[in-house]
């Protein structure tokens, strides 16, 4: 085989690299152990949480939506209204939940489901594992986050009520 052949190739076809610079990258290549990739930060685990939690919230309150303009409640339209800012205000949480693990370079993906979790399987920053959500600690995190949706609507209305 001629020379350029051997080896991996690349130094001894090319004609450009000096031989000190050769020295030089092999070197570095050498003294540079391969870097594991860090785990994720508490934040961006809740971002992975949130980016969960936050359409089953919203799948909830969307439904709950419906529930309400089909209902025969004398305050039907007031229920309903309710639930649409609501569902407003989640579905732009969603999105810049979304945008925030794009920007992250954080993907979450749903690997399998039971009876009693759902288990997902996430990559981070090149950090590839998994985490689980039993049905019950979602259904609690989303009665909470609904519940601050709410407790913000209210606190709104109250200040626009005063402010008359």
């Amino acid at each position: 085989m001629s020379k350029k052949l051997e080896g991996n190739g690349l130094w001894e076809s090319s004609r450009m690299m000096l031989p000190q610079h050769k020295e030089q990258s092999m070197q570095n290549q050498s003294d540079k152990p391969p870097l594991a990739p860090e785990p994720p930060t508490k934040k961006e685990l809740e971002m992975m949480r949130d980016s969960v939690i936050l359409p089953v919230a919203l799948n909830i309150v969307e439904k709950k939506s419906i529930e309400a303009e089909i209902s025969s409640q004398t305050l039907k339209l007031l229920y309903s209204s309710a639930a649409k800012i609501l569902a407003k205000c989640i579905r732009e949480d969603v999105q810049k939940s979304k945008k925030a693990l794009v920007e992250s370079n954080i993907r979450v993906f749903e690997d399998t489901k039971d009876d009693t979790a759902i288990y997902y399987r996430f990559i981070c920053r090149g950090h590839e594992d998994q985490f689980t959500m039993t049905k019950d600690f979602m259904r609690a995190e989303v009665s909470v986050k609904i519940g601050r949706y709410v407790k913000s609507l209210v606190v709104i209305l109250q200040e626009a009520a005063r402010n008359k």
